[in-house]
């Protein structure tokens, strides 16, 4: 089985140092509004489903959730579009970043500021996604199970890939499967420290330390936009490089 992405791995640990809560919040509670307005019951709605799953994943309370649900059947984010934006970061980096914008002229301004602040570029709809898979993925903390044990959950759950190692078990599963592999590892093993659909790279870049430490700060200004909800890159760092930019 495929091994665990260094770049997610960094960029979660990153994510849980970092992470203002009330914010990653406010973006859940977005994509909850806007899957809401096809019907609130999940059963019947596919995205409001993975939208819950995802929010739970995240630890975002019951009462937030059916606010933000409640406010989508309410007629609220009828304004909101979905945008995603394409290009390629320093180093020649790929980069996919997903928005969720009641402007679109606002929001593409200001991410395409951050790639040319920071040394990058947009480009076209579809000119960097063919390099990545879509994907969900669930990661647990590594005293969960046993590799064995959760090798053996996950495929009997429905997942495509599980890779395990010191820094945790990692799911991979087809995107329109995520809310049940969820629910089924959730009841063995309780609920996962993060999980989501993501652009998984097929191909990762390694970088120098200089890159690395331009691309973090295109990542967290990127991240701290409030119309953008996911980023993802193709870029990986050695552990030694990690060690220079954490000294």
């Amino acid at each position: 089985m495929a091994g665990h992405s260094k770049f997610k791995n960094i960029m979660h640990r990153k994510g849980a140092q970092d992470a203002k809560r009330a914010k990653v919040f406010a973006k859940l509670g977005k994509e909850l509004s806007i899957a809401a307005r096809a019907g609130e019951d999940p059963g019947f709605n596919p995205r409001l489903r993975l939208a819950i799953a995802n929010a739970k994943s995240l630890n975002m309370p019951n009462d937030n959730i059916k606010r933000a649900i409640a406010r989508g059947v309410g007629g609220d984010g009828e304004n909101y579009e979905e945008i995603r934006y394409e290009g390629y970061g320093p180093g020649g980096v790929a980069m996919i970043v997903e928005a969720l914008s009641d402007n679109r002229n606002r929001t593409a301004s200001e991410v395409r500021s951050a790639f040319s602040k920071h040394g990058g570029n947009l480009g076209e709809t579809g000119s960097v996604n063919f390099m990545f898979d879509r994907i969900g993925s669930i990661v647990y903390p590594v005293d969960t199970a046993s590799a064995e044990d959760m090798f053996e959950a996950a495929l009997e759950a429905g997942a495509t890939d599980v890779a395990s190692d010191d820094d945790g078990h990692s799911i991979s599963c087809d995107p329109d499967d995520f809310a049940d592999v969820r629910e089924a590892l959730a009841e063995k093993f309780g609920d996962p420290e993060s999980g989501g659909l993501e652009w998984k790279p097929q191909n990762t870049i390694e970088v120098d330390a200089d890159t690395a430490s331009t691309l973090f700060k295109l990542i967290e200004v990127l991240e701290d936009n409030d119309d953008v909800q996911t980023v993802s890159s193709n870029f990986d760092v050695s552990d030694e490089i990690m060690a220079q930019l954490s000294a």
